[in-house]
């Protein structure tokens, strides 16, 4: 335990060497000085050394206002690349990874020996999972996206140090990375100078996907499903994804005002763009691996070229990645205000992407390729699942108030009363008679106000999205609990 400690210290000193380097080349010898002396007078203070503690309080409080920004950002950065260091020595196989086992493996292994459970029943609850993470938004957030990369690429240096047998000329060559990275950071402005826009935060969303979840996802499944066949010899089926993605980002207007309509169409259009971007690139990859002539005659007969094709997974493939163009550069002129029609060949729905996938997968285990399905195309298939063409679904909020509101405006124009002022029976027993004519409520023309037409516009925002974009409607500050009548739901919440 003490030498996987000791190796987590190396790291966090060897960080703090090339911070000060870097503080040397870029500020002087005083301000490393300085920096130095408020970090020995720290530790020696923390230790109950009294005169140092004197001495730290005075040196701190004779800064100058040239050397105070400075001496704040060196033992900030030094702090960040210390977390980082400690954030990679919980799952390096030489720090806490060592000695911690698989818990997914501890988990089954228990559940197998418990007298009260089987298998069957065991299986049943693993292929019933249902985990929901959402994405919330953080308007507020400052730290900058390009100083986390920063710290990613950090700890991505350090996994490629963690080798005992590493040649001295690829040492030199990451350490000289280290360096760079670490100007980098020293020299970027650590704080944002405005305020992120909705968009700006659903871009840091798809950007998490994008660099984290996108390879994290299928390998934590691969995890999940070799620990399933060793504990108990079942494997989870391909189609079963127990882990989905939903985002705040763009949808949440209760908690931000300036996330209008016209914004979360905006996102949706941004998330499904990012999404074929993605596929594109597994596609891509599939269209050079996938070089096999042997395939089912379903599959043949899905690829087209009749029985002379010698590159069936391959020409699927290819018109595949024709298809993912096409809707990517469909939606690249939606998001330029464009009004293009929609190609023949738009990717509106999973199973437009999953089915040629699918097959692909199908043909090569029955034609003796497991070991082929089972890698980059296994992968692709449990994206489609996860992420799906929306990749993040959107959950929309808003505050019960402007429903109230708005569903009055429009009873007062129809001559129908206030429905603010209404009793809850009587809104419900309204909104229940609404839900279920077929005539529509709103008039055609009519002059509504700001409030209201924002609303509305929302709805129908959500009205035009692709099935799954949207995860859920959800109206905050409710005051009523939710009711059901005749198999309907009522007044969803108070506010309506």
């Amino acid at each position: 335990m003490n030498e996987q400690y000791s190796a987590m210290r190396s790291n966090v000193s060897m960080l703090g060497k090339l911070l000060g380097d870097t503080i040397k080349d870029a500020m002087g010898e005083n301000i490393l000085e300085k920096v130095e002396t408020i970090r020995k007078l720290s530790k020696s203070s923390r230790a109950g050394n009294e005169k140092h503690r004197q001495q730290l309080l005075s040196t701190l409080q004779n800064l100058s206002n040239d050397e105070l920004l400075p001496v704040a950002r060196a033992f900030s950065q030094f702090l960040n690349l210390a977390n980082t260091a400690e954030q990679f020595h919980s799952i390096s196989p030489h720090g806490e990874a060592a000695n911690n086992p698989e818990v997914l493996g501890k988990v089954f292994t228990r559940l197998k020996q418990h007298p009260e459970l089987n298998e069957k029943a065991i299986r049943a609850a693993v292929e019933s999972l249902s985990i929901e993470l959402v994405l919330t938004a953080h308007p507020t957030e400052i730290t900058r996206r390009t100083l986390i990369h920063m710290l990613v690429e950090v700890n991505n240096c350090l996994k490629q140090l963690d080798h005992h047998d590493l040649p001295e000329y690829e040492h030199k060559q990451i350490m000289r990375r280290l360096r760079q990275l670490i100007a980098q950071y020293w020299h970027t402005d650590e704080i944002r100078k405005h305020r992120p826009t909705p968009v700006d935060e659903a871009r840091w969303g798809f950007a998490v996907v994008e660099n984290s979840l996108c390879d994290g996802v299928p390998r934590y499944l691969r995890e999940l499903n070799e620990q399933l066949e060793d504990v108990f010899g079942y494997k989870l089926p391909v189609e079963n994804v127990p882990v989905t993605f939903t985002s705040w980002m763009g949808g949440d207007r209760d908690g931000n005002p300036n996330v209008t309509a016209d914004i979360t169409r905006r996102v949706l259009l941004l998330s499904r763009w990012k999404a074929v971007d993605l596929f594109m690139r597994d596609v891509q990859v599939l269209v050079s691996e996938l070089s096999m002539g042997e395939c089912t005659p379903e599959l043949r007969a899905l690829a087209g070229g009749g029985e002379e094709e010698q590159e069936p997974y391959r020409r699927l493939m290819k018109r595949l990645r024709a298809q993912l163009l096409s809707t990517q550069d469909w939606l690249a002129a939606q998001l330029r205000g464009e009004h293009r029609s929609a190609p023949t060949d738009l990717l509106e729905t999973n199973d437009q992407l999953w089915e040629p996938l699918y097959a692909c997968y199908q043909s090569l285990r029955a034609c003796g390729m497991k070991i082929i399905a089972s890698g980059q195309l296994l992968d692709t298939l449990r994206r489609i699942k996860c992420f799906g063409i929306q990749l993040v679904r959107i959950d929309v909020r808003q505050e019960s108030t402007r429903h109230t509101e708005a569903l009055s405006e429009i009873t007062r124009y129809l001559g129908l009363g206030d429905y603010a002022s209404w009793p809850e029976t009587d809104k419900q027993a309204f909104l229940i008679r609404e839900l279920n004519s077929r005539r529509p409520l709103l008039p055609r023309r009519w002059q509504l106000s700001d409030e209201t037409t924002e609303v509305l516009d929302t709805c129908r925002v959500i009205a035009d999205a692709p099935p799954g974009s949207v995860a859920a409607y959800v109206i905050s500050i409710a005051r009523t609990p939710l009711r059901r009548s005749g198999g309907a739901f009522a007044a969803e919440r108070s506010g309506m």
